[in-house]
């Protein structure tokens, strides 16, 4: 299974014959994404890719709907019969936006993808945006488990990746080791986003993993290798990557951690 950051949360994981596209934002340096109530925030990076260069995909992994994970360019420029793996929450605006091929996932519901000889399944986890109750009024967040199988009905060898959505360090996470035992690399979402304007004020509303949270979940998940994203694409972005390296050091668990260069790749 190889992952390729595209920039932000965006990342194509390609395993075997089955390709996906996780949280689609393709929008210029410089353009703003729309975050709810008003609230916009200008890309500061521009993706490794346009997506006119992307591969050809089996379905999307959506973790939420917000305009720097679904964007305008995903909406205009994404095939409208492909399967976007979601929240029932985005799957129904999606449905109304014409992607009908949205599936709708409840937490641990799961949904099979095989394309030859190899065999994907996505398993919908917990994840939470904000604290309670502030979480009611943003996008409900999942997480995911990829699950990849290569062999067709002979069976083989099952590697997981385990993405985290844009989830806080909250206590429902707590089920997901206790459901997987082993996890092959985590992909975290990170940059301590904070509302409404990321570290250019002392205070905010503080909606995913900080570095330190980060560390936190990968110590809890304990995956073999540890890819960050989501943490300097954006201005609302309060936490620099520097934080999760240092807490990954001070745990002993730095070595797990691998950085990824907008258009580079790792096999897991």
């Amino acid at each position: 299974m190889d992952i390729t950051f595209v920039g932000n949360a965006t990342t194509l994981i390609s395993a075997g014959e089955v390709t996906l596209l996780t949280d689609p934002n393709f929008l210029h340096q410089g353009q703003h994404a729309y975050l709810g109530y008003g609230l916009m925030s200008k890309r500061l990076r521009d993706p490794a890719y346009s997506i006119d260069e992307l591969p050809p995909l089996d379905a999307v992994v959506l973790s939420h709907m917000h305009g720097d994970h679904w964007d305008r360019v995903a909406q205009a420029g994404l095939d409208h019969a492909l399967p976007i793996l979601t929240t029932p929450h985005a799957a129904k605006r999606l449905s109304h936006r014409g992607f009908e091929a949205a599936v709708p996932m409840t937490t641990w519901q799961t949904h099979t993808v095989t394309k030859g000889a190899t065999t994907v399944t996505v398993t919908s986890l917990p994840g939470r945006h904000a604290p309670a109750p502030v979480h009611r009024v943003l996008p409900p967040v999942m997480g995911s488990m990829i699950e990849v199988t290569e062999g067709g009905s002979d069976g083989g060898a099952t590697r997981r990746l385990y993405i985290s959505g844009d989830t806080l360090f909250v206590e429902e996470l707590d089920e997901i080791p206790a459901r997987f035992t082993s996890i092959d690399a985590g992909i975290l979402h990170l940059g301590g986003t904070r509302l409404p304007f990321g570290r250019h004020l002392p205070f905010g509303l503080t909606v995913t993993m900080d570095g330190r949270q980060g560390a936190d979940l990968a110590e809890l998940l304990e995956p073999g290798k540890v890819i960050p994203v989501h943490f300097d694409d954006y201005g609302v972005f309060a936490s620099p990557l520097s934080d999760f390296h240092e807490e990954m050091a001070r745990r002993g668990m730095g070595e797990r951690v691998v950085e990824l260069g907008r258009g580079e790749s790792v096999t897991v």
